[in-house]
């Protein structure tokens, strides 16, 4: 079966992401543009990881979320997850996007646990042991990482983050979308996912708008950043105050890295192996995304 894959959008069923992505049979695959400060930025490169940042006694602690989301997130989550009392907790996400099908998955896991959900960049042990744990607002959630923030309970994009959506398509033909051709079935695949992202983010209490947005974009344009205004209209932000999610946390601190524009890379046995594309366009997901390579993971 033929993989998709979407640009921003990407994290379809198919694995989006800014820097790389995961493409798998039937689903819908989206990247996304992004910039990240130091080794954050290569983090982006990678299958999704969580971590847990403690910041007791000051604050509760929250749930970090950097990287692409892969048909090993949902349940990579579930392992972090175990043992762990993580009800009403706030997920921290700096995402390219990832596999459509695996974003809807652990979106409705995290809405089932009551999460909440920023963007930002996770900064601990800054100026020594004793210093704060502190979240950086330049960040990116592009794709669907649009989708898991829209799972939190609550939902706060600080000013100076980015949130980017962009169209579905299949992923073998994102390079040159216009030139390529299409059959029955890939459109059937397309249309078939799409329906289910619409009714997900119905479910979330996103509006028609959020998939309005996004799929007005094609392949061969830019990610297209939301503003204030249409991150309101979509209805991904549900609060103006920091304090609703990350209640005693410093979000203005800088990233600790001088930020640079981030690269989209195509998925290869090997992260390092990546191949830098503009960071604007999608790119064909080929990483394998279980402990060993495998030729095309069925999804």
């Amino acid at each position: 079966m033929k993989r998709l894959k979407s640009l921003n959008l990407r994290g379809w069923l198919l694995v989006g992401t800014a820097a790389c992505g995961v493409a798998l049979a039937g689903a819908v695959a989206t990247f996304g543009s992004s910039a990240r400060a130091g080794g954050a930025l290569e983090e982006r490169k990678l299958p999704m990881k969580f971590g847990w940042v403690a910041c007791e006694p000051n604050c509760r602690g929250w749930v970090s979320a950097v990287g692409i989301i892969t048909s090993d997130t949902p349940k990579d989550f579930e392992d972090f997850a175990r043992g762990r009392q993580l009800g009403g907790a706030t997920v921290v996400l700096d995402s390219s996007g990832g596999s459509v099908n695996d974003a809807i998955t652990l979106g409705r896991r995290f809405r089932n646990l009551g999460l909440l959900t920023t963007v930002g960049i996770s900064l601990q042990n800054r100026g020594g042991q004793s210093a704060r744990p502190a979240v950086a607002p330049e960040a990116y959630c592009e794709s669907m990482c649009v989708f898991l923030l829209l799972a939190g309970k609550k939902r706060y994009v600080p000013d100076a983050a980015h949130v980017r959506v962009h169209q579905i398509w299949m992923g073998d033909r994102a390079d040159d979308a216009k030139a390529a051709s299409y059959s029955a079935q890939d459109l059937m695949i397309v249309e078939r996912d799409i329906g289910r992202l619409a009714k997900y983010t119905f479910d979330m209490g996103g509006a028609g708008d959020l998939l309005s947005l996004a799929l007005s974009v094609p392949p061969w344009e830019d990610l297209h950043e939301l503003d204030t205004g249409e991150l309101k209209l979509t209805n991904l932000v549900t609060t103006d105050l920091v304090a609703d999610v990350l209640p005693h946390v410093d979000v203005t601190a800088p990233a600790m890295a001088e930020l640079a524009p981030k690269t989209q890379a195509r998925f290869g046995a090997e992260p390092e192996q990546q191949q830098p594309a503009r960071s604007t366009k999608t790119a064909e997901a080929m990483v394998p995304t279980g402990a060993a390579p495998s030729a095309s993971p069925p999804k």
